[in-house]
């Protein structure tokens, strides 16, 4: 499974692509972040990301993409510049049909770190461990892009494993005949 992970931003919207399968090892494909600047009105930045977005789709050809979901900050600007670019990215890869996941940042933690709390430092030695990296990618939005990738190989194609199953399975019986005594 190849994985593209978004980690929206108005300013840096970090891109990461990974390559693996539960059970087996991962590998980076590529990293980087996409920016724009701050000088630029909103609607030209936003289309910068759409652009840059579409080009990473159209290069690495994902199978699934896994965006960050956008979470309350003290900073209203910032919540909204956030929530701004990932709707870009939401809307470029389901014009596009890809399946899309999206994992809060103490899911995305939790998953590489085993600690949902972990700060930025912690969760850029991990996904320097997981992919065998000589360092974290820079700017942090980078690996947290990684990280992205990483939790949607691990937790979304095991959760897409068990929604085939169910539906292989077949509907379940909902309600039972009763007994009279």
């Amino acid at each position: 499974m190849r994985v593209l992970g978004i980690d929206p931003g108005l300013t840096r919207c970090g891109v990461g692509v990974v390559d693996g399968s539960v059970g087996r090892p991962l590998s980076m494909v590529d990293v980087g972040v996409i920016r724009t600047s701050s000088t630029l009105p909103i609607a030209e930045r936003l289309v910068s990301i759409e652009k840059g977005l579409d080009a990473w789709i159209e290069e690495h050809r994902p199978d699934a993409v896994a965006v960050e979901r956008v979470f309350a900050r003290s900073d209203s600007s910032t919540i909204m510049g956030t929530a701004q670019a990932s709707g870009i990215a939401l809307v470029v890869a389901a014009r596009r049909g890809l399946p899309i996941a999206m994992h809060t940042p103490s899911e995305v933690k939790a998953a590489v770190s085993g600690n949902g709390r972990a700060d930025k430092a912690q969760v850029g030695a991990m996904v320097v461990r997981i992919l065998r990296l000589a360092e974290p990618p820079k700017p942090a939005d980078a690996a947290d892009a990684l990280a992205l990738a990483i939790t949607h190989v691990w937790r979304g194609s095991a959760a897409s494993r068990l929604e085939a199953a169910v539906a292989q399975a077949g509907p379940r019986r909902t309600s039972y005949p009763v007994r009279s005594r």
